[in-house]
């Protein structure tokens, strides 16, 4: 069964995992103890997509910068300065403008950050913290220049930030077509009450109505990613800049050049995701500290999806979800619920641990998902911390026991000298 699992494309494996965790998701929603219709609802799913974006973003960023042997602990700092310039641009310039501004202030970030690390071989931590220390006393010093100008603005605070609009695709979610109102098919599977089906089309659902154009951007960078990084001749050079770069330079490969593009890519796709956090579509407002640490969370996604993209994908769906639920949740009942299902899935870990006869993971497994299950049937609600620790809690686990399986690019984080 291993075997053929492994067998299947990544993108089928991964369709795959989020089946089973939907089947979780639709089991507790039916059987458990608590009022937990948020579990598989349309506004969860819509905002678990909205809050996706700036990680899928960030991780994407991350994965060009460590492809070409960069690590970019410097991403949150990047997203600082796209949400700043990002909407500075959008109030004098239009929405369209203020996401590509953003993204140019967030690749002026990768742009330092190569410097540093390639041209004069910084250690590339010390270069990040730099990055993140160094953005929100430029962002603060640039709104006590620019925006306490503005009506509404103050120095750490723009005025309102325009949007690009939303999108319902039709048919699947009842857009329209002209003036013509399409069927809703989403929503009438939703309705009819049938597990898993039911619970499959609502999320489904949530997915493609009222959906940002700058969404679905983010999305197909990911396709567009998977396709330049491994089908094309610059996707290889970058690799091998990641992977052996002393044979990359034999080979003709100008290793500082490539590097250069990937941190200046991974800066620019931050600054995106700064931006949206900025948009209508999140924040509507640029207001100082709103990044929240995503840009370490949209690493945390790279790690968890290996070093791919559709991985990477996959992971901000993941952290993104319970940040949704939380804000939708207002009860507290369906992000209590989430206990029950780290149970379940801390209980599956522990079963494909004994299958593999190892005997530590089983243990620690068992011991985890009793924990989880305690502190579900000992409480009726979960301190409002729960879904904001939840991603990392996720990532711990996937080190813990997935470690094995993981392979960042051999070279990222080592210094490079030509010659050398």
């Amino acid at each position: 069964m291993i075997a053929a699992l492994n067998a299947l494309p990544t993108w089928a494996r991964w369709m795959l995992y989020a089946s089973i965790g939907i089947l979780v998701l639709a089991g507790v929603q039916q059987f458990g103890v608590d009022d937990t219709d948020g579990l598989t609802s349309v506004g969860t799913s819509q905002a678990m997509l909205r809050w996706s974006v700036p990680l899928l973003l960030a991780g994407l960023g991350g994965l060009y910068a460590e492809r070409c042997g960069i690590v970019n602990i410097g991403l949150e700092g990047m997203m600082v300065l796209g949400t700043w310039f990002g909407a500075w641009g959008a109030i004098n310039y239009g929405a369209w403008a203020g996401l590509a501004i953003g993204l140019l202030g967030g690749a002026a970030g990768g742009l330092i950050h190569a410097i540093a690390t390639v041209s004069f071989g910084v250690d590339h931590i010390i270069s990040g913290v730099a990055i993140n220390v160094l953005a929100p006393g430029a962002t603060r010093f640039l709104s006590s220049e620019v925006f306490t100008g503005y009506d509404g603005g103050s120095i750490t605070q723009s005025p309102r930030v325009p949007g690009v609009g939303k999108f319902t695709f039709p048919l699947l979610a009842g857009g329209n077509v002209g003036g013509w109102k399409s069927p809703d098919i989403l929503g009438s599977i939703g309705d009819t009450g049938w597990f898993f089906f039911s619970d499959m089309a609502r999320l489904a659902k949530g997915l493609v109505a009222e959906v940002s154009p700058a969404t679905l951007i983010a999305l197909a960078l990911v396709p567009l990613s998977a396709y330049v990084i491994w089908r094309t001749p610059f996707g290889l050079r970058l690799r091998s800049s990641g992977e052996k770069p002393e044979q990359g330079e034999v080979q003709g490969v100008n290793v500082y050049r490539y590097r250069y593009y990937g941190v200046i890519i991974s800066g620019g796709l931050a600054g995106l995701g700064g931006a949206f956090i900025a948009s209508p579509e999140l924040a509507g407002i640029y207001l100082e500290g709103q990044t929240n640490n995503r840009g370490f969370i949209g690493l945390a996604a790279l790690i968890f999806g290996n070093w791919r993209p559709s991985g990477v994908l996959l992971g901000a769906l993941l952290f993104g979800y319970p940040t949704g639920l939380g804000l939708r949740d207002l009860e507290g009942t369906a992000s209590h619920a989430l206990l029950l299902v780290n149970t379940i899935a801390l209980s599956g870990v522990a079963a494909w641990a004994i299958g593999r006869r190892k005997v530590v993971d089983a243990t620690l497994a068992i011991c985890l998902a009793a924990g989880a299950g305690i502190w579900y049937f000992a409480t009726s609600e979960v301190p409002d911390w729960w879904v904001n620790i939840f991603p990392y809690v996720i990532v711990l686990l996937v080190l813990i026991f997935f470690s094995q399986r993981l392979r960042m690019p051999a070279a990222a984080g080592q210094i490079f000298r030509r010659g050398g």
